[in-house]
């Protein structure tokens, strides 16, 4: 089970990153020594997580700027994911997006991270931020029906990587609390 604070759960799997042959993997190592936002969601072709995929894929810059990367994650296969990037957006596709998504077929993935609806095979939306060094500093989880906030998911990031004591409602650019 992962714990804030605690390295983040190893992964291992398939991804979008090479569209054409979907044979690239992602793993935690590949991250090192950046930010990562890793993102559950249910299933592919549904009707809130294209909203949250493309939100986040609409502001990834915002994220590179930050140091951090995104990835994605679903019980779908990499042919599923594929299939909806090659999905126009007004089709109920994602279209082109900027960071990869990545294929827990096994759901090994969704179950060290304490997402998976075993009795629908289905990732919760849990949302994790994992520092350079693979500590695990942040997880929210929402009920199926909600999307997370690309807004909230930046404002922590950021009072994160200040290193300091941020308050209730702090944003970027206030100051930290001194002790």
């Amino acid at each position: 089970m992962p714990m804030v604070g605690r390295p983040a759960p190893d992964f291992e799997m398939l991804s979008t990153k090479d569209l054409k042959t979907l044979k690239e993997k992602v793993r935690l190592s590949d991250y090192r020594g950046k930010w990562l936002v890793l993102f559950f969601y249910p299933l592919d072709f549904t009707f809130v997580c294209p909203t949250e995929i493309t939100a986040l894929s609409d502001r990834a810059q915002e994220f590179f700027d930050l140091g951090a990367e995104i990835l994605g994650v679903s019980t779908d296969s990499v042919y599923s994911h594929r299939a909806w990037i090659n999905t126009p957006r007004d089709q109920n596709g994602l279209g082109e997006i900027r960071f990869p998504l990545a294929s827990d077929i096994t759901k090994e993935v969704s179950r060290a991270y304490d997402v998976l609806v075993e009795e629908e095979g289905v990732a919760l939306r849990g949302l994790f931020i994992i520092d350079p060094e693979g500590i695990l500093r942040y997880q929210v989880v929402h009920d199926m029906n909600i999307g997370r906030s690309v807004d909230e998911t930046l404002r922590v990031l950021e009072a994160l990587q200040t290193g300091g004591l941020c308050p209730a409602d702090w944003k970027p650019g206030q100051k930290t609390l001194s002790v």
